[in-house]
């Protein structure tokens, strides 16, 4: 018995040995490095991201206020929320801000690849776009609350080009047209933010390729289509996401030029009324939360599937579009 212990003990002694050893090696110290790196940054991650993800879900199943009794309704609220009118026509204002973001992009990529080149006072014009981007949310509001106001400086513009007052719409009051001049101030803000991204992408470029197409007679609108937009596919993915995630979550236009009052309350800002008026219904309004994200979420996939069919792999040279427009031209030729 006593000559069996002995084994065990010279054993985990020479166990403890390796363990030792191996930490004062090279790959050990590696080991020791990365996990130390790695736990404060996963700890932040979780106790501030995911565990109150969690939390919202757990709060979505209740009927709740922030101090009081819950009462567990399950999915009730989820059916509540696809059913509420107020909700639905929300989520539809949503395709004004979707549509802006496209045209906020198209406008950011064109003035990118204009200012990319060498272009007389080029700082002056990218600084004059990106200096929007600085200014505070909320200050951007009551900028254009006063410059739409009837009377205004907008119409005050269009009265010294010409325009009647009189026949000029009420730019925050109309239905047809209030939720369009929400969705420019958007535009105005961000266009700047997409265009240095796309301008930082654009400068990756190999400049050889430009002068190789230019040899073979190409001119900017070729050198745009096959050379720079195939490069930054993966900017221009990116700055889809946030143009995307950000139009279904539009809030501080509505929420400070017209209180989301005249059918201009966003989907976001119906959620924060839910949540922080005097009815507190924390429950639906975190339901509305995880709607929101499961849109986002198929969204995101529905642009990514999208773009891998439309470009090639980020070291191809020529889209999958253009491989086949090739195929397709080669075999007419035939």
């Amino acid at each position: 018995m006593d000559k069996n212990n002995t084994t065990i003990t010279v054993k985990d002694e020479r166990k403890q040995r390796g363990i030792i050893k191996w930490l004062r090696s090279g790959k050990g110290q590696k080991t020791l490095i990365i996990i130390t790196f790695m736990t404060v940054p996963l700890l932040l991650l979780f106790v501030f991201t995911y565990l109150p993800f969690l939390k919202m879900f757990e709060f979505s199943l209740y009927n709740m206020k922030y101090i009081g009794p819950r009462e567990y309704v399950g999915f009730k609220n989820y059916t509540e929320i696809l059913k509420d009118k107020e909700v639905l026509n929300s989520l539809k204002l949503s395709i004004y801000y979707l549509i802006g973001s496209f045209v906020q992009l198209a406008i950011a990529l064109y003035f990118a690849t204009m200012l990319s080149f060498k272009t007389k006072a080029g700082s002056v014009f990218k600084g004059a776009i990106f200096f929007p981007y600085l200014v505070s949310g909320i200050a951007v509001g009551f900028i254009f609350k006063f410059f739409y106001t009837r009377g205004f400086v907008l119409d005050t513009v269009l009265t010294w080009i010409g325009f009647d007052l009189d026949n000029l719409p009420y730019w925050l009051r109309d239905k047809n047209i209030n939720n369009i001049s929400l969705v420019a101030t958007s535009l105005w803000r961000y266009v700047g933010q997409n265009m240095v991204l796309f301008i930082g992408a654009i400068m990756s470029v190999d400049k050889e390729l430009y002068e190789s197409s230019s040899l073979d007679g190409a001119n900017r609108w070729h050198q745009f289509r096959y050379i720079i937009l195939p490069s930054i596919q993966t900017i221009v993915v990116l700055n889809l996401i946030l143009s995307i995630t950000g139009s279904l979550s539009a809030f501080e236009p509505p929420f400070v030029i017209t209180q989301g009052t005249r059918g201009t309350a966003t989907y976001f800002l119906v959620m924060h009324n839910l949540a922080h008026s005097n009815l507190q219904k924390v429950g639906k309004a975190s339901a509305m939360a995880l709607i929101l994200f499961g849109i986002i979420v198929l969204v995101t996939i529905g642009q990514k599937v999208l773009f891998n069919y439309l470009f090639s792999d980020a070291n191809a040279d020529v889209s999958r579009k253009t491989t086949r427009m090739l195929k397709k031209y080669n075999k007419e030729g035939r």
